[in-house]
């Protein structure tokens, strides 16, 4: 599995395969009427059963990849090292650190190393941009109250 600092854009080329197999494969799922659907390896003609959720999975790194952005897959189970964590988060290390130290987001220490896991980053930063909406639409609502928003 990459780690995080390994991922790289995609280039021109793979963007428009990417663009054009989502297209193909979006429109193929509004269509699909059972969980495990087979699908054909045109190459080889092999057929393979594959979860629905893993080609609607498939279907959403298509379309990111077909905008130029970077994708990685990390299963929900998996611990973290504090510096992927905070570059998931998009802040330091240490201001990670002081998170887990301040007991915002849980932790594990295997030997001296901190380990987080996945989800609770995840949950963590679902919060956060939470809070941060909330905070948003409290300033906005006082704003119009005192009639500095919106005239």
């Amino acid at each position: 599995m990459e780690y995080l600092a390994d991922i790289e854009r995609p280039n021109k080329a793979e963007q428009l395969a990417a663009m054009q197999s989502y297209g193909t494969l979006a429109a193929t799922l509004e269509r699909l009427r059972t969980e495990n659907p087979e699908i054909e390896i045109e190459e080889t003609a092999e057929k393979i059963k594959v979860p629905l959720k893993a080609l609607k999975l498939l279907a959403e790194i298509l379309k990111a990849t077909s905008q130029g952005k970077s994708v990685s897959l990390v299963p929900i189970a998996t611990e973290m090292t504090t510096q992927a964590a905070a570059e998931l988060l998009g802040c330091s290390r240490p201001h990670l650190v002081k998170l887990l130290e301040e007991g915002q987001i849980p932790f594990t220490m295997i030997g001296r190393h901190r380990r987080v896991r996945f989800e609770d980053v995840m949950g963590y930063k679902r919060e956060s941009q939470k809070k941060r909406e909330d905070l948003l639409t409290e300033m906005m609502k006082s704003d119009e109250e005192l009639g500095l928003y919106g005239a």
